[in-house]
């Protein structure tokens, strides 16, 4: 049996590098760009079928829109949520964005945890 694969959906290639350097497994990030288009979602949506997705946005409006957005069109997804005190997946400390993977059983690189 082909081994679980996972994917973590961001919105920019900034949230994108930051989470690629902490991971610690191979993971597919996928970038909406902001909100998405239903034909986009759709297309997407047929692409992650049987994979582990994992939806981390930024705790603000657009974020939350696309959050929404996926809640309704993919239940499936699984959903990571950064502190709203960081607002964005980009400037959130690489230590809490590591914390929040590896509570979802995504492997980190050990050194963003024990970093204080």
């Amino acid at each position: 049996m082909e081994e679980n694969h996972k994917v973590i959906i961001v919105e920019g290639s900034s949230d994108k590098r930051k989470v690629q350097n902490i991971l610690n497994e191979p993971v597919e990030i996928i970038c909406t760009n902001g909100t998405i288009g239903l034909s986009r979602l759709d297309e997407l949506i047929e692409s992650l079928f049987h994979k582990d997705v994992y939806i981390l946005v930024d705790a603000d409006d657009s974020g939350e829109k696309l959050r929404k957005q996926f809640k309704r069109e993919f239940p499936e997804a699984s959903h990571l949520y950064i502190d709203k005190m960081y607002r964005e997946v980009a400037t959130a400390p690489e230590k809490h964005l590591a914390t929040v993977l590896l509570g979802a059983n995504i492997d980190v690189h050990a050194e963003f945890l024990e970093k204080g």
